[in-house]
């Protein structure tokens, strides 16, 4: 374990604490915590302490230095691979940890969904934590005796400099589509926060970019070693692919040479998150009559295309909150759904407004029905929120419940045979955030099955539970 922080509120006795100057906060203003909490030493731009301090000029280049003086000669022994990009972040790198493991590969994963050695180790506030919670991870798994780590790198975590000094052997780009425009302002601002990862690779490092998306040139700098994947194009170029409700095969070339593949899930945009790990176990030396086996019985991360069979019907619980992962995920459904798709869905407040009505458009054009309900609203009204998200909307095809647990529930109650209802937005998550950071526990999932087993409905739990 490493003995750096840069949170008070996880400093322990004898630690080092540095303030940090941040774009929202200052630490300078924690060190009585840090101190309180049994720091050792302060490392700071100013002021006098109690304890043993160091005034520098900088304590972001003080932490940078280090962290990669101290801890970088372990972490150079590891295969780190960066992911990056709008959607597929969690899927791709939860299939690459779970393989990589399964194929006796020691592999850690920091992303989305928590911290994961052998098994999950703890849940995370942030999809890319701070910068010495990361070497804690990264050092821990190394003494472990872990020597792959897969790491998604978030725009906001690359904004706020969480990755700096690390230097990754692969860095992954699955695509751009509009998010997080309340941080970044606009998609040029967005698309340079994750270009930042592709300037960290070692020498020899290599990019894996999705050749089919319109940002890709960003991605794909002289000094890197760029490998492509795709539809249209790429060096693993996907040229058939057949789907069902139990899964998907499909068929890639690469150099010139046929390569027939069966996963588990089922949609397009997974084939890419699965030919992104199919790339990565072969740049590693995995054969692929191995990678082929390994795929077969992949697990995939909960909260992505969760399924529960319900009499003649399926329920899906799916993270997807952007309009691209939104349009991908019932876009999918159409392909396999012989009766009415309903959708449960929400947006979340204090955050980019834009994509409200745009999700809305998306959800009502492709269902038959929609329930517009609660997601994280922060301190953000939620009528402000449906009434963005219903904004000059030409569909009268939907309801508003803004209870979640309700509107599941009235959805649950739409299925009669064949049908589907697909519960987007939350996925994976135990809790709902509302008005001042408070955090009630909920879990769509969870309602589901609670109110299933209140209607003594016999369940069969997916594929990846």
């Amino acid at each position: 374990m490493i003995n750096i922080k840069t949170d008070s509120r996880k400093v322990k006795k004898g630690d080092i604490f540095v303030a940090l100057r941040g774009i929202v906060g200052d630490g300078h203003d924690f060190i009585p915590k840090a101190i309180e909490n049994g720091a050792s030493k302060i490392i700071a731009e100013e002021g006098k302490y109690d304890v043993d301090f160091e005034i520098v000029k900088d304590t972001r280049e003080y932490l940078n230095n280090y962290l990669k003086e101290n801890y970088n000669k372990y972490l150079d022994e590891m295969h780190i691979i960066g992911i990056t990009g709008t959607n597929g972040k969690t899927t791709g790198a939860y299939l690459l940890y779970d393989a990589l493991n399964k194929l006796d590969k020691k592999c850690c994963y920091i992303g989305t969904i928590g911290y994961f050695k052998e098994t999950k180790v703890m849940d995370m506030a942030n999809t890319t934590p701070e910068i010495t919670e990361i070497y804690d991870m990264l050092i821990s798994a190394y003494d472990d005796g872990y020597r792959y780590a897969v790491i998604e790198a978030s725009s906001e975590g690359l904004l706020h400099k969480r990755l700096e000094t690390l230097s990754f052997e692969y860095a992954i780009f699955t695509n751009l589509t509009q998010d997080h425009l309340n941080i970044h302002g606009t998609m040029e601002n967005y698309a340079k926060c994750k270009q930042k990862l592709f300037n960290q690779l070692r020498a020899g490092g290599k990019a894996i970019i999705n050749y089919d998306d319109p940002n890709k040139d960003k991605f794909m700098f002289d000094y890197n070693t760029n490998i492509t994947y795709g539809f249209t194009g790429g060096d693993y170029k996907v040229i058939d692919y057949q789907m069902s409700i139990m899964g998907t095969s499909f068929t890639f070339t690469s150099d010139g040479v046929k390569q027939n593949i069966k996963v588990p899930l089922i949609g397009k945009y997974n084939i890419y998150n699965v030919l992104t790990t199919i790339i990565m176990l072969h740049e590693l030396g995995v054969s692929y009559s191995d990678i082929y086996d390994t795929l077969m019985i992949i697990d995939t991360p909960k909260g992505r295309m969760d399924m529960i069979e319900y009499k003649n019907n399926r329920i899906i619980v799916d993270y997807a909150h952007t309009p691209d992962a939104v349009l991908n995920v019932i876009s999918t459904v159409k392909e396999i759904c012989d009766g009415h798709i309903y959708t449960v869905f929400g947006c979340t407040g204090d955050r980019d407004r834009t994509k409200r009505p745009i999700m809305t458009k998306i959800v009502t054009n492709l269902s038959d029905k929609a329930i517009i309900t609660c997601d994280d609203v922060h301190n953000e009204d939620p009528n402000q929120i449906v009434s963005d998200m219903i904004n000059n909307l030409q569909n009268n095809n939907y309801e508003i419940e803004l209870d979640r647990k309700k509107a599941i529930i009235k959805g649950i109650n739409l299925l009669k045979t064949n049908d589907v209802l697909l519960i987007l937005g939350k996925g994976h998550e135990e809790v709902m955030i509302i008005k001042d950071n408070k955090r009630i526990p909920f879990n769509d999932k969870r309602v589901v099955l609670d109110y299933l087993e209140t209607k003594s409905v016999i369940k069969i739990e997916k594929i990846n539970d």
